[in-house]
């Protein structure tokens, strides 16, 4: 005898779906979310999926968004009340180590994936704004402590973003390990920040 599916509302169901996706997504990247496996993941049909998605392609893009919002909170809670050169050196080194691999499958994905869905592309934009604005403010509140010595936080955090997404999407293909991506890094950072500690020994 069968086991009868548990009942959920509509707003259960959709968190349910949306929960699979995720979970998938950091998984397997964006390129493994399909209706069937997101469907086999939350114990669904395929149907029930596309009931709740607007589409696939805004589907994909809901999860990313979760996704790197996430990631962003949790930066903003750990550094954001620090204004020493070390922790943002700290911040730094914490986005090249490979502890964040799943994330960064997730954006170098939808870098690729957004040229054909408009809904990603729209998503990738406005992360990589939010977290443009997070390195831009984490850099002027430092020149504002004395630490830094920078004249342009905001083209300064434009920089940073750009090396970290092509560090971390050469990781993907093993070029490299932590310590070599630091030694390329930082040396870099503490130009753009206008930190006079020289290089990483």
């Amino acid at each position: 005898m069968s086991t009868p599916r548990l009942r959920l509302s509509p707003e259960e169901r959709r968190a349910q779906i949306a929960d699979a996706a995720r979970d998938l997504a950091l998984e397997e990247g964006l390129i493994g979310l399909t209706q069937r496996s997101i469907a086999a993941r939350a114990g669904v049909t395929g149907a029930l999926v596309a009931h709740y998605a607007q589409s696939m392609d805004h589907l994909v893009a809901d999860v990313f968004a979760r996704i790197v919002g996430a990631e962003l909170a949790e930066i903003r809670a750990e550094h954001g009340a620090d204004t020493s050169a070390e922790g943002f050196e700290a911040l730094v080194l914490s986005l090249l180590d490979g502890g964040r691999a799943a994330v960064t499958r997730v954006w170098v994905d939808a870098f690729s994936l957004g040229r054909r869905s408009e809904p990603l592309a729209l998503a990738v934009r406005r992360a990589s704004d939010e977290w443009q604005a997070l390195l831009a403010g984490l850099i002027d509140a430092r020149v504002e402590a004395g630490v830094f010595d920078c004249p342009d936080p905001a083209v300064a955090a434009w920089h940073l973003v750009g090396l970290v997404d092509g560090l971390n999407a050469q990781s993907l293909v093993s070029w490299g390990d932590a310590g070599t991506r630091a030694d390329l890094m930082l040396p870099l950072v503490r130009r753009l920040v206008g930190d006079g500690r020289g290089t990483r020994r």
